[in-house]
């Protein structure tokens, strides 16, 4: 019982390090997005916006992605390009 548990917290702090990893990613593209928009001309900044924007609408989401999964990745990359971090 006592090995079972023990792989049990091995296999949690892994998974841990991984979701750490993977956030410490995001954060640096959000980042590197934000900058990268600043540098633009607004009017270039708003035509990369839209045609952003018109590409994730036009994808039709495949069937093992679930609805609530795409409409939070919309969110999130019209977040990204309509309100960059501070």
């Amino acid at each position: 019982m006592k090995n079972l548990i023990a792989e049990l917290l091995v296999k949690l702090a892994e998974k841990e390090e991984e979701s750490k990893e993977l956030v410490a990613q995001v954060e640096a593209l959000e980042i590197v997005v934000t900058a990268l928009l600043r540098q633009m001309a607004q009017n270039d900044q708003q035509a990369l916006i839209k045609s952003i924007e018109g590409a994730l609408d036009a994808v039709r989401p495949d069937t093992q992605v679930s609805e609530h999964d795409s409409q939070m990745l919309q969110q999130y990359v019209k977040k990204l390009l309509r309100h960059p971090r501070s």
